[in-house]
């Protein structure tokens, strides 16, 4: 059932499993992905264990207006303190991640852990994400789709799933264009490095080997600027293990939801 929020003046989509209770399992999306990327992911993770899953702004179900890496935070801590959930292990992939580095650096009793796929506190440069805004106005999302395909998914992956890749680019180019531009402007004005280091919760960082977007080296200068954080890699991946890997990625998730206890 969808469910709906109204969240700093807009309506957001989650989807919440309550479970048996208890410490909740709280993913973040990419961009131009709603929430359905964590499905297969889901599937494998106990039943009893809360899940809190959600479209962020200007994406999926959601209303627009973040701009910001802070103001969707902002959001998602806002979400959590809408369903009362707290001490939870936050899984974000790419832009998710870095969204889940600013919640846990400014709302430290939100997160207990991280899982950060793919991602960096800085994505990009301002070249980069200037050349995507300047295609996106020019051409459209829908002119975008393959180059950021290849980018998002390994060649093993394109090459033995065509049907999945071809779904998956249709949840690309359906995302709203105004949603997809606004979060390009928010990870070219971001770099997250000083608020990183502060985060004190056990983090693991999951790279994939074929990621073209946020490589294994950027993922462990993450690792390296998080105390205490650790990092692995997945072989022949690309840039969202949730898709391409979701056995895997479960395994580590629910290793890390395992190691914080009750």
């Amino acid at each position: 059932m969808a469910q709906f929020a109204q969240i700093n003046g807009k309506t957001l989509h989650f989807a919440h499993r309550a479970g048996a209770g208890g410490r909740a399992i709280v993913f973040s999306n990419s961009l131009g992905t709603d929430m359905r990327i964590w499905d297969d992911v889901i599937a494998q993770l106990p039943p009893d264990i809360p899940v809190l899953t959600s479209d962020k702004s200007g994406h999926g179900l959601s209303e627009p207006g973040a701009q910001s890496i802070a103001d969707h935070a902002d959001d998602l801590i806002a979400l959590m303190d809408h369903l009362g959930l707290s001490q939870a292990l936050i899984c974000g992939v790419s832009v998710g991640g870095m969204i889940a580095q600013d919640l846990a650096a400014r709302r430290p009793d939100l997160a207990a852990g991280l899982v950060l796929c793919n991602t960096a506190y800085q994505i990009g440069d301002a070249a980069f994400w200037g050349a995507r805004i300047a295609a996106l106005d020019a051409d459209g999302l829908g002119a975008l789709a393959g180059p950021v395909i290849a980018r998002w998914f390994g060649e093993t992956f394109r090459t033995n799933e065509p049907v999945r890749t071809a779904g998956f680019r249709t949840m690309l180019a359906h995302t709203p264009q105004a949603g997809y531009r606004a979060v390009c402007e928010a990870i070219r004005d971001a770099n997250l490095k000083k608020a990183t280091a502060t985060i004190s919760c056990p983090t693991l960082c999951v790279a994939g080997s074929s990621d073209l977007t946020t490589p294994p080296d950027s993922v462990i200068a993450l690792a390296n600027v998080i105390p205490g954080a650790t990092y692995t890699c997945l072989d022949d991946v690309g840039h969202l293990p949730c898709i391409e890997a979701p056995t895997a990625l479960a395994a580590l998730v629910k290793k890390a939801y395992d190691q914080l206890g009750a």
